[in-house]
């Protein structure tokens, strides 16, 4: 069979998790580069993929499909049934998936911070944004007490998803150093498979944000 067709922009954090799935499980995958900032996600051919016009998509030889967290378990429970990413036992699992939501939580606190800067012309993070991001971090500080992984003992796509979003959110100016639990748990994941393309992305699309804002340092600096 072909190998899967992934749609990815690095820019993008819920690409960059994908990569990073992709990556650990070192899955065989044709790599196609949809340039968000270009609009080529607005072309026909990707539009008739997916109509929603979002990136991450796969096309798994016929069987597409998009939005991170479902591909990122799709490719768990298809290519690498088993895999303690997404484990089978239901407990584990539903910790997995507890933690994607909270994932999903700081990915909309991140949208919430960069669209009205990219799209509306902002000149600042504003302070409610800033609050509501330190809200969201101090949620994940919590989760982390006493354990090594966001979801236990292990390392699961929860850990992945959450390793892109918030080092995006470290790279646009956060002061994560001042969560202990989450600066030691990215010590732990510097060494995962595609830890360095994930922060060369994170750093393209905070240095073009930061751009806009005149952001040097953190928010809190």
């Amino acid at each position: 069979m072909d190998p899967v067709k992934f749609y990815f922009f690095s820019l993008s954090p819920p690409a960059r998790f994908n990569l990073l799935t992709i990556k650990y499980l070192k899955l065989n995958v044709e790599i196609i580069i949809v340039n968000l900032r270009n609009k080529e996600q607005f072309s026909q051919e990707f539009l008739k993929l997916n109509p929603q016009h979002t990136v991450p998509a796969i096309d798994d030889n016929g069987f597409i499909l998009w939005e991170s967290r479902a591909i990122a378990t799709y490719l768990v429970s298809s290519k690498a049934p088993g895999n303690s990413l997404y484990p089978t036992d239901v407990k584990k699992r539903a910790l997995v998936n507890n933690r994607l939501y909270l994932d999903h939580e700081l990915q909309m606190a991140f949208l919430g911070m960069v669209y009205p800067v990219y799209s509306m012309g902002g000149k600042e993070v504003s302070k409610s944004q800033k609050e509501k991001m330190y809200k969201a971090l101090g949620n994940l500080n919590t989760f982390l007490e006493g354990q090594k992984y966001v979801a236990g003992s292990e390392l699961t796509l929860a850990d992945l998803a959450l390793l892109a979003t918030v080092v995006s959110i470290q790279e646009m100016g956060a002061n994560v150093k001042k969560f202990n639990n989450i600066t030691a748990w990215l010590k732990t994941l510097e060494s995962v498979p595609g830890a360095q393309e994930n922060l060369e992305g994170a750093q393209l699309f905070a240095n073009f944000i930061k751009s806009m804002i005149d952001l040097k340092q953190t928010w809190d600096d």
